[in-house]
Parts: C-alpha cells; sequence; structure tokens
C-alpha cells in the first residue's frame, strides 16, 4: 500500500487528477477502453473539478472511457438534488465528453434491488471489471456504503445505513429526518477485484479511519482495512487525514526514494 501525504486538500486533488489524467491519455493514445470506478461526497469533488478544467483547456478526452459509481441512495430519484445521479451529472458528467450511455449508478429508483444488484456486478464484469477506482472513506471507516460489519466477501447488494453515516451525510439534506436509510453499493469483494485502487481523504475526521485502513487489523469493524488485501492501493491523504498514522517518517521516506528512481 503506497501512503501519499500532501499539505493540504488542493494537492491531494492534484495528485489524484494527475493519477487519472495519466491513465486516461494512455488508454486514448493506444484506442483500448478504460472503466473508471467513482465516488461521491464532499472528497471528489476538487478532482472532478481539475479533470473538467483539464478537459475544457488542454483537451482531455473520456471518448471510450466508461464509469462505474459505487453506490446509490434507495428511494431518491435520479432527478433529485441529493441522488448520486445527480452529483455526477452536476460534477463532473455534464462538464466533459463522455459517449452517450457510458456512466453507470446502480438503478435504486422503481427496480427489484435484488435483480439491480445483481445486474450492476454482471455489468462491470461484461465490461472486464474496473480498471482504476478512486474511493472515499467514511469517518468509521466504511468504503462506498459497505458499513461497519460488512462481509469482505460482499458483492454488489443493498444496505442499512448506520446512524453515523445518515449523520455525516445530514449537512446535504434539510434534516436528518430526509436522509435515506438505505442505499445500494458495491461489495467489499466487488472493489478489490479494481485493478487499482486510489483512496483519498482529507480533513482531521477522517484521521482515525485512514489509521485503521493502513495500519489496523484487517476487519469487518474497519471495512476499509479490506484495502490491505490488495496489491496496488495509492492512499493520498493531507497532513490532517494523516495525523494518527505511526509510521509517517517511513512513508515519507519511501517517496522520495520513489522520486529519486523517477528522475
Amino acid at each position: 500500500m503506497r501512503v501519499v501525504i500532501l499539505d493540504n486538500p488542493q494537492q491531494v486533488s492534484l495528485f489524484a487528477a494527475d493519477r487519472v489524467d495519466r491513465l486516461v491519455r494512455e488508454r486514448l493514445l493506444v484506442r483500448q477502453p478504460l472503466v473508471l470506478g467513482l465516488a461521491t461526497g464532499g472528497t471528489p469533488l476538487g478532482l472532478y473539478k481539475l479533470l473538467a478544467e483539464r478537459h475544457r483547456n488542454d483537451g482531455l478526452s473520456f471518448r471510450g472511457v466508461e464509469t462505474f459509481n459505487l453506490d446509490e441512495y434507495v428511494g431518491l430519484p435520479p432527478d433529485h438534488e441529493q441522488s448520486y445521479h445527480f452529483y455526477m451529472h452536476d460534477a463532473l458528467f455534464r462538464h466533459v465528453d463522455f459517449d452517450t450511455g457510458a456512466n453507470h449508478l446502480p438503478r435504486t429508483w422503481q427496480c427489484d434491488l435484488s435483480e439491480s444488484a445483481k445486474a450492476y456486478e454482471r455489468d462491470i464484469e461484461q465490461r472486464g471489471g474496473i480498471d482504476l477506482q478512486i474511493l472515499g472513506i467514511g469517518t468509521d471507516g466504511h468504503i462506498g456504503f459497505n458499513e461497519v460489519g460488512s462481509s469482505l466477501g460482499s458483492r454488489t447488494r443493498l444496505k442499512t445505513l448506520t446512524r453515523r453515516t445518515r449523520q455525516d451525510n445530514a449537512r446535504y439534506f434539510a434534516s436528518i429526518d430526509e436522509v435515506p436509510t438505505m442505499a445500494l453499493t458495491m461489495g467489499i469483494a466487488t472493489i478489490l477485484e479494481s485493478q487499482s485502487i486510489v483512496l483519498m481523504a482529507t480533513g482531521a475526521g477522517k484521521a482515525r479511519a485512514v489509521a485503521g485502513c493502513v495500519e489496523g487489523p484487517i476487519s469487518a469493524g474497519m471495512p476499509a482495512s479490506a484495502l490491505q488485501l490488495h496489491p496496488d492501493v495509492t492512499v493520498i491523504v493531507d497532513t490532517d487525514a494523516a495525523s494518527e498514522l505511526l509510521h509517517v517518517e517511513y512513508y515519507s521516506d519511501s517517496e522520495r526514494v520513489r522520486a529519486s528512481l523517477i528522475r
């Protein structure tokens, strides 16, 4: 697991944007398809803003790229301002040049939720899996909506949201009573099948979760700790989110060595 500690949230977004940018351009150059896994929430907004700017100003094209989002609330229609369909359209999709039909989110409105989950898994498999998955992390260590206690072998499915998750997300709604109680989410095993994973975290409120993810025991009590089982994970954090890590000096030394080898 590579841990990159940067000074502020803007640098975290820039590092992630550079990673996505390079991969998109490389695949476009050789005309190979690319599948990105996307996340919602406050942390990826800076990443999406930079990608939109690079499309507008630097010729970054998303033609031939498909996307699969981690999750979607149950009970909100796609045009609801707090649905993740709406979030993704507003934050990224409408600003760049994805092909029609290239963006996928779990269907949760007026459908059989169990069948929708199975169909989402099939759709990912049919594209050959996710090449690069972007993740955020909840204050309790959840990834996607894989709440505390989620099976490390879980697939896309319906999950009940914890009270803490609903409280964390209540800032986007008029009141906590309006926050949905359930979501359809990629499972932990689904996420771990991605070829590469980038986890972004900023702020002191995420410090405990980041420490548990990177240095804690692998446990369903800290779902993000399952990322330790993956061979290609990059954790990008600011200094506040890194404040409870025990081995900051080692991570910083590793990045200096990496930079010297690249030069």
